[in-house]
């Protein structure tokens, strides 16, 4: 990951795209890559309408004091997942913040693991309020978490 292309757009800059424009700008590195993605190494994807993809492999850095990945780890992932999964979803000027995230861990995660593959998908969005859900999974499709979000989207201003 290029450290120079670590950073965070002005709001205005944020608020000039619709949602699934500005997470495209941001896989094509048109756009700065967040420092919480440096420090936990994983990347954005994949957006389309309603949906995000968060990739990323668990490492030793990740693990806590009793010798697993820090739920951290996965919880961070998911949270991206269906958070912009919603994202997706905004218009030009509207802007969002998560109310709520529910995690589920089924299995711990490894180093040994791999790679593994957050997709968050939209459940309800409607003008105040959206839900999203997501499940987080290895390269052979085995489910390490899943989780629900819900989110305040905020009217464009004007």
């Amino acid at each position: 990951m290029d450290e120079s292309k670590i950073g965070v757009v002005p709001a205005e800059v944020l608020l000039s795209y619709d949602g699934l424009s500005f997470l495209k700008a941001l896989i094509a590195g048109e756009l700065p890559t967040p420092p919480i993605a440096q420090t936990l190494g994983f990347i954005l994807a994949e957006a389309e309408p309603g949906r995000a993809v968060f990739t990323g492999t668990p490492q030793f850095r990740h693990y806590n004091p009793i010798g697993t990945v820090h739920a951290g780890f996965a919880a961070t992932l998911l949270d991206s997942a269906v958070a912009c999964a919603v994202h997706t979803t905004l218009a030009k000027g509207e802007a969002y913040t998560t109310l709520e995230l529910k995690l589920n861990l089924v299995r711990a995660l490894t180093e040994k693991t791999g790679p593994v593959r957050a997709e968050g998908r939209v459940i309800h969005r409607g003008r105040m309020v959206a839900t999203s859900e997501g499940q987080l999974k290895d390269a052979a499709g085995k489910l390490y978490a899943h989780a629900t979000t819900t989110c305040m989207i905020f009217p464009a201003k004007g």
